[in-house]
């Protein structure tokens, strides 16, 4: 396991469907990982001696721990060596001439101490029956629901406009009852798939155990025979509702006959009808498409005496999990480095969250949704905040600071202009002004700290004089206040040529408002 991990979301379809009574053989085929393979893992599971409801409680990291770091048998490079062959044997094969017994004298005279010929034999036999099985596809009540785009777009149109909107038809069909869900949707995008897909399970009013969806962008990063990289959102989605993704094997028609034939049934009984009216919005072409949907569904299966309703109401609904209490709430990610004040900003807000102190320098991963941000740094969650879109500001986690930062982490506009406004007026109006300038709020409360500060130093009375002077140089800084107490110069009731000059005036001052 150490030397190929398999994904923490993997793991946790494992252990589910374990713990649901699945055999391994079973476990093996929704999943796509090697019997061998997944018998480690449900040994360590029940080595554990824990339930599953305890393990899918525990973070990503924790899992890595549990599962993942453990040392595995050294791999045979001799024998991964001649399966790594066996692809091309097989092509070679269907060239006429070719025969396994020349095929492995090509073998052994690339590798003088590689596998006799009856070996050689005996490994492609086996290879060839893992890789080609022959399956008949009988489906389970509540185990698969098949999901695709059809090939061909509906339209709407425009009301204001008159364009032609094209649109995507998203179809969804269980495996056992047929019973089928389709919806228009404005693109293929990952946002709306998962928004269908969703939409899908509540007009089941269930989850089945499995999503097969075909190796759509939105679904699957990247396609494998064997275990295909998905989506992490869609994956994340799957996890929400406690569902396993088993995505098609490309080339592998058997996979996905269902919803394809489900799609060519689609273009006879839904199509027909709803292209027979226009229609000036999504929802009103969805509307229409249901209507259809529902004499689709009500209609006598061919050489039966049910409908796909009556089948899915009797045999499936029963078999579906329950939906969650809450909707899946749609997450982005996005990567940043942790700064040196210990944030990390996100982008799209332009708001600074901080992780704890240790992170600083690390690359991080940020998902966010629309009321909450988590960082990540490798498995593990570091931070957790609600969502806050005021830009260009700061939410601090005061335990993620170290004890130096503490204090600091404390100032804030509001503390400095009450002290100020304490003194007197003048001083909370020099005090806004500082504020306003400084680039960076951690330089702004420093000077607001110094100047402030000089109030216990020669009074306050000299002081509210130094800001009164200071307002009229139209300058808004410590080295001014401290200039100005060093020469004694609000000691002096003499007018300054200086105080003739008038404070600039400036647009983008945010004013005493700002603040509050």
């Amino acid at each position: 396991m150490a030397n190929n991990p398999i994904s923490m979301i993997k793991i946790r379809q494992i252990l589910r469907l374990y713990t649901q009574g699945y055999s391994k053989l079973k476990i093996a085929e929704q999943t796509g990982i090697a019997r061998n393979t997944l018998k480690k893992y449900i040994k360590e599971f029940d080595k554990a001696g824990l339930r599953f409801e305890e393990i899918n409680k525990l973070s990503d990291k924790d899992l890595e721990d549990l599962f993942v770091k453990q040392e595995e048998p050294p791999v045979n490079i001799k024998l991964q060596t001649l399966f790594n062959r066996f692809p091309a044997v097989e092509k070679a094969l269907k060239q006429k001439g070719n025969t396994r017994y020349l095929l492995w004298e090509q073998y052994r005279k690339e590798h003088p101490d590689g596998y006799g010929v009856s070996q050689f034999k005996h490994y492609y036999a086996g290879w060839k029956a893992q890789v080609n099985p022959v399956m008949r596809m009988e489906h389970k009540a509540g185990d698969k629901l098949y999901v695709d785009f059809a090939g061909d777009k509906l339209a709407y149109v425009d009301p204001d406009t008159g364009e032609l909107i094209p649109v995507e038809v998203f179809v969804a069909i269980l495996g056992a009852s047929q019973f089928t869900y389709v919806e228009a949707v404005m693109t293929q995008q990952k946002e709306d798939f998962i928004a269908a897909c969703e939409n899908a399970l509540h007009f089941y009013q269930g989850v089945p155990a499995a999503i097969v969806p075909d190796n759509l962008k939105s679904a699957v990063t990247k396609s494998s025979k064997y275990e295909p990289t998905l989506n992490e959102t869609f994956a994340d989605f799957a996890e929400h509702y406690g569902t396993t993704i088993l995505p098609t094997r490309s080339y592998r028609p058997r996979d996905k006959a269902l919803v394809e034939n489900a799609v060519r049934i689609m273009y006879c009984r839904i199509y027909v009808k709803v292209r027979r009216r226009q229609y000036h919005s999504l929802a009103a072409l969805n509307a229409a498409i249901q209507e259809a949907l529902k004499e689709h569904n009500e209609a006598m299966l061919r050489g039966r005496n049910y409908s796909r309703s009556q089948q899915f109401e009797e045999i499936e609904k029963s078999a579906l999990m329950p939906l969650p209490t809450l909707r899946y709430e749609l997450k982005k990610q996005c990567f940043a480095t942790v700064a040196k004040n210990g944030h990390v900003g996100l982008g799209p807000d332009k708001h600074y969250y901080s992780v704890p102190y240790r992170y600083i320098g690390k690359k991080v991963k940020l998902l966010y949704s629309r009321h909450s941000v988590e960082v990540y740094y490798n498995y593990e969650r570091i931070a957790l905040h609600s969502r806050v879109k005021s830009p260009h500001q700061y939410t601090t986690d005061k335990e993620h600071l170290a004890s130096t930062h503490r204090f600091v982490s404390e100032w804030t506009p509001q503390r400095f202009t009450s002290w100020a406004d304490s003194i007197h007026e003048d001083v909370k109006l020099y005090i806004l002004k500082v504020l306003d300038r400084k680039q960076h709020p951690e330089q702004a409360y420093k000077a607001c700290m110094g100047i402030l500060g000089f109030g216990k130093k020669v009074g306050n009375e000299r002081l509210i004089k130094a800001c009164q002077r200071a307002l009229g140089y139209g300058a808004y800084n410590y080295k001014t206040i401290q200039n100005i107490l060093e020469r004694e110069l609000d000691l002096n009731d003499a007018p300054d040529e200086t105080d003739h000059l008038q404070m600039p005036l400036h647009d983008n001052i945010r004013g005493e408002g700002y603040y509050q």
